[in-house]
């Protein structure tokens, strides 16, 4: 792996939780926790967003100064870090060639517009069908759904998937307020799916997808991913 080996990560431009009123977007840690991991292992790393520009951050995910994770500090002080996520591509600008990795992050953003994004969906499938690794973490396996491989049927299909749980999404309290509850439209699809104890760390690799369950699952996904490169340990 290499300067030369790229990896797009694809976030959330919505910033409302549909038509209700509440903030949200990207959450942070999902983001900056795989970033580091891969530029810490020498990759290059863009971010595209479904509508480009500045991309929506959760505000409950920056936590006070001082308490906040490494890497979201690290990122929140990083000049270049920072730009890149203001001046985030625009998904329709980009395409999967020249990408080793696509890597979705959450934050319930990603339920409302990576979920329905015809154009990730299409993304993806070209991903897929050209050999790359696709991962995705807590609510980023919602841009999967409509995701397909070679044969047509749901990327997902037959495939172990961890996700957001429905359990972590009634523990929020947000189970009313999503569109749809992403472990149930998972397990419909014909996932394997499957998850750890809520909010802990859980991430699987089957082949070259790589799923994690939750925000603190961030640093193990991107791990599992370096591992589908070639990278990782």
């Amino acid at each position: 792996m290499t300067a030369d080996t790229k990896i797009l990560l694809v976030l959330t431009s919505q910033a409302t939780m549909g038509d209700d009123p509440r903030p949200t977007g990207v959450w942070f840690e999902e983001l900056s926790t795989p970033y580091y991991a891969f530029v810490d292992a020498g990759l290059t790393v863009e971010i595209a967003s479904v509508a480009g520009g500045n991309v929506p951050v959760d505000p409950h995910s920056i936590e006070a100064e001082g308490s906040r994770a490494p890497s979201v500090a690290r990122f929140l002080a990083d000049a270049a870090a920072m730009t890149r996520l203001r001046q985030s591509l625009a998904l329709d600008t980009v395409s999967a060639d020249g990408y080793a990795a696509v890597f979705l992050p959450g934050g319930h953003g990603t339920m409302w517009d990576l979920a329905t994004s015809e154009r990730l969906a299409s993304l993806l499938s070209a991903a897929w069908a050209d050999g790359k690794v696709v991962a995705a973490v807590c609510h980023g396996p919602a841009g999967l759904v409509n995701a397909r491989d070679v044969d047509g049927k749901p990327l997902v299909a037959g495939r172990r998937v961890s996700a957001f749980t429905n359990r972590e999404e009634a523990a929020a309290q947000l189970t009313e307020i999503v569109p749809f509850l992403l472990e149930t439209r998972l397990r419909e699809l014909g996932t394997r799916y499957e998850s750890g104890p809520d909010f802990e760390p859980f991430a699987l690799r089957d082949g070259r997808l790589v799923t994690g369950q939750n925000p603190a699952s961030s640093e193990r996904a991107a791990q599992l991913v370096l591992e589908a490169l070639g990278a990782g340990k």
